[in-house]
């Protein structure tokens, strides 16, 4: 009588793709709310405007960051 066996391989991309799966939404999750923060909308508007036009202002783009981020950090 010929005994048979199978060997069940786990593919381990499979199972670390799986663990990863929340990792990747809770990070994305974080990365979207960041980008929706009124500081960054502000920021891609002055990423928007070429140096002559803050000139134009009379402001720099390091003037503008700051003045974008003084109630969060310590500029």
């Amino acid at each position: 009588m010929a005994l048979a066996t199978t060997h069940k391989h786990f593919d381990l991309s499979a199972i670390g793709a799986a663990f990863a799966r929340p990792f990747r939404a809770i990070f994305h999750g974080l990365i979207v709310l960041a980008e929706a923060d009124s500081r960054m909308v502000q920021v891609r508007k002055l990423n928007a405007l070429s140096d002559e036009d803050l000139a134009a202002r009379g402001t720099t783009r390091q003037d503008e960051v700051s003045r974008i981020f003084r109630a969060s950090l310590y500029i």
